[in-house]
């Protein structure tokens, strides 16, 4: 039973998500008449307020040395904010409900990350975990527009929290099973990686290409329906088999991604990942018909498993305090979704068109491998005894591994 509440844990956070977040402007819309405009600045400000929780939340966490319990005041936020907006009417006080609750409590599968770092879990048993939220973003979607058509739309609500009392029963067995793990047992690792020291400079880099990777990710995402609809000249059905495929494909990738990750160091899995990442974006480019989209779906597959388990678990090390390194993490793709929007903008108005901003990405993603490796490049080894007091000294140490 003990070895289930991660993997349960996982799931959960991942549904929570998977619920909330892509059914939310319709709610907005039907629950609160909220116009499209009203809807993107509602988006936008609860995205802000998840930016900056995210932050703080996982800071205070890391102060207490405590994750589980600011863990299960998220779960406990998630059903408050569930049962606002289930009995309001009021758009305004939705909107305070969505800063409030919504921002901390979005903060929860960053602090299970966290844990994992803190309680010694490694570079594979993130990546597997990380996976199970993948699954879950995979299935989450689906069944959640399966709940509106069928029972109506407060009726996500209603599962969203009752996503949020498992959690919170999941988070209390965490608790109560935990027991004090040393610093000594933290840094204890299989991992290539072990011992090497970035300086704040190279932590810098490899935050910016994280986020240039992210953005690519999600122009990729945001412009798979007009380019499948306009660029190809097909049903949009074929957008949604395409990224459902690379969504599933991303599972069996992520748990081999954490086989890999005991053999070979971060900096060779995110060459690897980038190189096929640029291979899919400048395929994605010249692609001109439905079959040849779905079959390089396998590419991206790769590509974003490499940016999320890779990506997640290189952060941990770079960063000594786990929560602020999964919520800067997670701020990385908050940021790439903002700068997609100039992707999508310069992209879309080249010759090629829509294909265009699949080359803008592939440009994008050859100089952000540059930075990362670069910012990688001849690292000092640390003996344990310095990663040790490294660890114990926290925000003063700089970023350490």
């Amino acid at each position: 039973m003990k070895r289930l509440l991660v993997p349960s844990a996982a799931l959960l956070w991942g549904l929570q998500f998977a619920f909330l977040n892509p059914a939310l402007a319709l709610l907005l819309v039907a629950l609160f008449d909220a116009t499209p405009a009203q809807v993107g600045w509602v988006l936008a400000v609860y995205n802000a307020g998840g930016f900056v929780a995210s932050l703080l939340v996982p800071a205070y966490a890391d102060r207490a040395k405590d994750y589980l319990r600011p863990l299960l005041a998220c779960g406990i936020l998630t059903l408050a904010l569930s049962a606002l907006l289930a009995v309001s009417t009021s758009l305004p006080l939705a909107v305070v409900g969505l800063i409030v609750l919504g921002g901390p409590a979005g903060v929860g599968s960053s602090l299970l990350f966290a844990h994992l770092k803190h309680s010694g879990a490694g570079a594979a048993d993130v990546m597997n975990t990380r996976a199970i939220v993948s699954f879950a973003w995979v299935a989450g979607p689906p069944l959640a527009t399966f709940i509106m058509g069928a029972l109506g739309n407060r009726a996500i609500l209603l599962a969203l929290g009752a996503v949020a009392v498992l959690n919170v029963a999941t988070t209390a067995a965490m608790i109560s099973r935990r027991r004090a793990a040393t610093v000594e047992a933290r840094l204890k690792s299989d991992d290539p990686d072990d011992g090497q020291l970035f300086s704040k400079t190279g932590v810098a880099a490899v935050v910016l290409g994280f986020i240039a990777l992210q953005a690519t990710n999600s122009a990729a995402v945001s412009i798979m329906g007009l380019f499948v609809t306009q660029g190809l000249g097909v049903d949009v059905i074929w957008a949604g088999i395409a990224l459902g495929v690379s969504a599933a494909l991303e599972i069996p990738a992520l748990f081999l991604i954490g086989r890999l990750a005991r053999r070979f160091s971060s900096r060779a899995l995110i060459v690897s990942g980038c190189i096929a990442g640029i291979t899919y974006y400048a395929a994605m480019a010249f692609v001109s018909n439905p079959a040849t989209l779905i079959a390089i779906q396998v590419l991206n597959a790769w590509f974003f498993g490499i940016v999320a388990g890779v990506g997640l678990t290189l952060f941990q090390r770079l960063i000594p305090r786990p929560g602020l390194a999964s919520g800067l993490y997670t701020n990385t793709r908050r940021l790439g979704a903002i700068v997609s929007g100039p992707i999508i903008a310069f992209g879309s108005t080249t010759a090629l068109g829509y294909q265009g901003v699949f080359a803008a990405c592939a440009a994008l993603t050859v100089l952000a491998l540059l930075v990362i490796v670069l910012a990688g490049r001849a690292p000092k080894r640390v003996p344990p005894k310095e990663r040790l007091a490294a660890a114990s000294a926290g925000p003063a140490s700089g970023a350490r591994s």
